[in-house]
């Protein structure tokens, strides 16, 4: 199957602009669509910091990151990953024990309403306590709204 690449975003819908709001009368209905970005991460062996997931458009509105666990982590300690980005590193995320299969929705701090005037790179950190895990498998995935802008 082929790709098609644009920039965006992309928006949907008839009427820009409300005229009333009741029915029969012209609200609006134009609305974004919602776009994802998902990354396998390394939950294997040693800890690793900053893995880059997805890097979301200036503007936008992060609606949730998703954490799944397909093969559980079996350090002989505990082994755990947190969601965020460079300057809060559990902003989506916090703590999670990659050691059971599991998905876990996101919690979502301030950056999340609007991501500023940059990208914003999401980001995660496995840390594993021991670091002699040989099994583990995990997905992050990031839902959000392109150029929403809601500052």
């Amino acid at each position: 199957m082929a790709n098609t690449t644009f920039s965006g975003p992309v928006r949907a819908g008839t009427i820009k602009d409300t005229t009333g709001t009741t029915v029969g009368t012209d609200v609006a209905n134009v609305g974004y669509v919602l776009m994802a970005q998902s990354a396998v991460i390394d939950i294997i062996g040693a800890s690793a910091n900053d893995q880059v997931v997805a890097t979301v458009p200036a503007n936008s509105q992060i609606v949730d990151v998703i954490l799944n666990v397909t093969v559980v982590n079996n350090d002989t300690g505990t082994a755990a990953v947190t969601v965020g980005t460079s300057g809060d590193a559990d902003a989506f995320i916090p703590s999670t024990s990659v050691k059971t299969a599991a998905t876990t929705r996101g919690t979502l701090d301030t950056e999340a309403t609007n991501v500023g005037v940059t990208d914003l790179q999401v980001l995660v950190d496995f840390t594993a306590q021991n670091g002699n895990g040989t099994t583990g498998a995990a997905t992050v995935t990031v839902l959000y709204i392109q150029n929403n802008n809601l500052s």
